[in-house]
């Protein structure tokens, strides 16, 4: 029975009950060691409602130890359930197969892993609610914690509830709920004590537990035995505690106690098996029950309280913990136990050993076939210090490195790159190491050093030199001019497609998007980089095709991890082709992702997107919160990645609100260095023209006007040809080249951004019938794609022409969540739930509470009238 535990008792037994109505969550308890987390877990194990049974409940408790396994963590909480691996979509059920040893494959994304475990959760809620208790949190390993988080983040209508306990300050879990398990209050302190104590220990022990519970139960005996007590902080007493019923255990008991505090899964055959070396048997175990130390339930030891496993392990001299390990590592020896028996050994070693380090090498390369990259960090970084010779030391820090450069783990990549450049003097292993380094500082948001390590990097290898200089574009390409000029002076002497195509986008007539594609190869992340330089080259149409390709490929593949920066370039492709709903759907998937996958760079870069649609929209509220939250977050010094698309935002949002003269301030920003280069500045010239002729300042856009002709003459595309022509129209008032924007033809929004200016320029000159023609058509296209300040102006100006301005139709999805139009648009071509689920990344439940939601607010009742709706 928990005392003073009411409130967290209510609130899980809350998630469970929602639970059984198919409602989904995720809760992190939080607290300090022996606060009653555990506890808590053990409560809600146990379990039932008054509207069923248990649900059904995994766990896993994770240890110090296993913080390096790659899948540990995972492996405990969701084996029960892989009976069930054959219901999966393929590539889901093939990461988890090789995740756990039951297949091979090659390395999968990241954040697969996790999107498989929500599909295994999901489909074993089908038989009623699933309970997952993780205790410990923060000793996960990398690839477990990653995974989970994933899958809690995306837990919606499945009927499954994730708990995790971890301590203060650990276990970092943004986005999901948590609850402080705070100390005791007095009252419910005392009656955790022994009525007979003594008043004098009682006062004592309640004055030094400070309402922790564990402290509670374990002083008294302490007090009991005369300790003196001390200025000892309340975790070292408690481990203090448990030292002292492990030293009165006997010396079997306290043998087969070491081997289980480092031992990771609890198995007695292996823990006993371990021990007998060491002195202890199965008859040892009694003592250590009976103390109420641990307690063992079939074949498995589990330790009461975190707490008592590392009092045993502290208790254990230096030289009885190296036989431990070594004692391990003798009983580890099936092909299964490789990266266990590898750690153990490594654990053993106190000194250079190439065997122990060969071996951990292995097990850092079959971590990385999995997509372990943070255990493989690990595995490398201790190899690299049981190696021998300095040359193996620094290939092993440099495989180290690239694995914390493929985790996100960036300050260690560089921490350990710098290692190993100083311990060889070799120019082609110092490029590896400028690369690695490189792409490290250009994550972090350090452009100017990691530019400085890619181009000098360059200079060392002439076999790295096209892939760093081609790297090298990328930090240049925020740090402006002159470096970005420099770097595509050194890339013009490239023979390398990527190269040439990044010359031309920039500096000559663009050469064919496709064609050099399809010369980079077929992986998308080759790829990828063409998808940004193609909107440089204005090639906005084989861009959208070139995405909608990779996005797809992702899709079928399972790759999530370059989906957001691909739904990026998709939408952006989506809003210059006018396609606003389209591109708002594209955006609201990828912030998703890129927030549940811990992308903030592109997260600052999509919601600054949602920023600039929202300002279309004329939703101003919307469009500054979403420019606070693309600038926040961004890492110390540097700039976030979607500064200037926000400039573009809130300088559209001044245009759209009448608010000119503010409009020319924030739009002329972007004509600047370093920003003038880039997409968003280029494309946002028609709207400093207009900001400023409004303003009665045209001089302030004469020079940008200028620029922007000369691109559109470069990359030759009529719709870029129509908006120079109505740039030149504002600024000289010469109806002809309204009509010659026209006659060129655009995009829908922006051509009926001319049709208004064009009407607005003709009811001036008192033509009011031929103003009405412009005037209407504009309006229709503004209401609909729901351009509301644009629409507004049209209306207006239509009424003062003398005619009645017609209202906007209602649209049958407006009131559709983005979330939900995607879901209805696939369902509508005649998707199933599963293949729906599959396609985003989401549960078959998740797909079936959206498709409820969106019937009634589309007048439908089923999915079979989707597919005739326009939506």
């Amino acid at each position: 029975m928990l005392h003073g535990r009411a409130a967290e008792q209510d609130r899980i037994a809350a998630l469970v009950e929602r639970a059984r109505a198919g409602e989904s969550a995720a809760l992190v308890l939080r607290g300090g060691p022996g606060i009653g987390k555990t506890a808590l877990l053990e409560w809600a194990a146990e379990l039932t409602t008054p509207a069923g049974g248990p649900p059904r409940v995994l766990r896993a408790s994770a240890a110090e130890f296993e913080a390096e396994l790659p899948f540990a963590g995972l492996s405990q909480l969701v084996r029960p359930a892989l009976d069930r691996l054959d219901r999966l979509p393929e590539p889901q059920r093939q990461v988890l197969a090789a995740a756990f040893g039951l297949g091979g494959g090659a390395p999968a994304d990241r954040l697969l892993v996790g999107l498989a475990v929500l599909s295994l959760l999901a489909d074993l809620a089908e038989d009623g609610p699933v309970l997952c208790l993780v205790d410990d949190a923060h000793w996960l390993d990398t690839v477990s914690a990653e995974a989970l988080l994933f899958a809690a983040r995306r837990l919606h209508a499945e009927g499954v509830v994730m708990i995790f306990a971890a301590r203060d300050g650990s276990f970092p879990a943004p986005g999901l709920p948590e609850l402080t398990v705070g100390a005791l209050a007095p009252a419910d302190a005392a009656r955790l004590l022994d009525p007979g104590l003594a008043p004098a220990v009682r006062m004592r022990v309640l004055a030094e537990a400070q309402g922790n519970p564990l402290a509670l139960i374990e002083l008294p005996g302490v007090l009991d035995d005369g300790e003196a007590g001390g200025p000892l902080p309340l975790t070292d007493r408690l481990l203090a505690a448990f030292h002292g019923q492990v030293d009165r255990l006997p010396a079997g008991t306290r043998a087969v106690l070491r081997v289980a505090a480092v031992e990771d899964t609890g198995d007695l055959d292996v823990l006993l098996r371990a021990a007998a070396p060491l002195g202890g048997g199965p008859a040892d175990l009694r003592a250590a029950e009976e103390a109420r130390l641990v307690e063992v339930t079939g074949r498995r030891l589990r330790f009461r309280h975190p707490l008592v496993r590392a009092a045993v392990h502290a208790a254990a001299t230096y030289p009885e913990r190296l036989a431990v390990h070594r004692a391990l590592a003798d009983v580890l020896t099936a092909p299964e136990t490789a990266d266990r028996r590898a750690w153990h050994l490594a654990a053993a070693t106190t000194g250079p050993d190439e065997q122990v380090a060969a071996a951990l090498e292995r097990t850092a390369e079959q971590a990385r076939g999995r997509s372990g990259y943070g255990a493989a960090l690990a595995a490398y970084e201790r190899a690299a210090e049981l190696s021998g010779d300095p040359a193996a030391t620094a290939r092993r820090l440099l495989l180290a490195a690239e694995s914390g450069l493929q985790s996100g783990h960036l300050g260690d990549a560089v921490r350990l790159a710098e290692r190993a450049a100083g311990l060889v003097d070799d120019p082609t292993f110092h490029a590896r190491v400028a690369g690695v380094e490189g792409h490290a500082w250009f994550w972090q948001g350090g452009h100017q050093t990691a530019y400085d390590l890619m181009t000098r990097g360059a200079t060392l290898d002439p076999e790295q030199r096209d892939a760093l200089l081609v790297a090298a574009f990328h930090p240049a390409w925020y740090l402006g001019e002159p470096h970005l000029g420099d770097c595509l002076d050194q890339l013009a002497t490239l023979d390398h497609p990527v190269a040439r195509y990044q010359v031309a986008a920039l500096r000559g007539r663009p050469l064919p998007l496709a064609a050099t594609a399809a010369r980079v190869g077929d992986e998308p992340r080759d790829r990828l980089q063409l998808c940004g330089l193609g909107f440089v080259a204005g090639q906005d149409t084989e861009t959208y095709e070139l995405a909608s390709a990779l996005v797809a490929r992702c899709r079928a593949d399972g790759t999530l991890g370059l989906l957001p920066t691909l739904l990026f370039f998709l939408a952006e492709a989506e809003f210059f082709h006018g396609r606003h709903r389209d591109a708002t759907v594209s955006l609201d998937e990828a912030v998703r992702v890129a927030r549940d996958g811990g992308q903030p760079l592109w997260v600052s870069q999509l919601r600054a997107v949602q920023a600039v649609l929202a300002a279309v929209a004329g939703d101003e509220p919307r469009c500054r919160d979403l420019v606070a939250s693309a600038l926040d977050g961004a890492a110390a010094g540097a700039e976030a990645g979607g500064r200037a698309w926000t400039l573009w935002a809130l300088g559209l949002l001044d245009l759209g609100q009448g608010r000119a003269e503010s409009a020319v301030t924030r739009l002329a920003a972007l004509q600047d260095n370093p920003y003038a280069h880039q997409v968003c500045a280029y494309r946002s010239v028609p709207d400093l023209v207009e900001a400023a002729v409004r303003a009665g300042v045209p001089e302030r856009a004469e020079e940008a006007y200028g620029r922007f002709r000369a691109w559109a003459e470069r990359v030759d595309q009529p719709w870029a040809t129509s908006l120079a022509h109505r740039c030149r129209a504002l600024l000289t008032g010469d109806e002809q080249d309204y009509l010659l924007a026209l006659k060129a033809g655009g995009r829908p929004f922006e051509q009926a951004r001319t049709e208004l200016l064009h009407g607005e320029w003709l009811r001036r000159a008192r033509r009011r019938t031929e103003a009405r023609s412009r005037l209407h058509h504009a309006l229709q296209t503004f209401d609909r794609l729901e351009a509301a300040p644009w629409a507004a102006r049209a209306r207006g100006e239509l009424e003062a022409t003398g005619l009645r301005a017609p209202q906007p139709a209602a649209s049958a999805a407006a009131d559709l969540t983005p979330q939900e139009l995607q879901i209805a648009r696939l369902a509508g071509k005649g998707l199933s739930n599963r293949d729906i689920a599959a396609q985003l990344f989401l549960s078959p439940k998740t797909v079936a509470y959206h498709l409820y939601k969106a019937y009634p607010k589309l007048g439908v009742t089923g999915r079979a009238e989707l597919g005739a709706l326009a939506l």
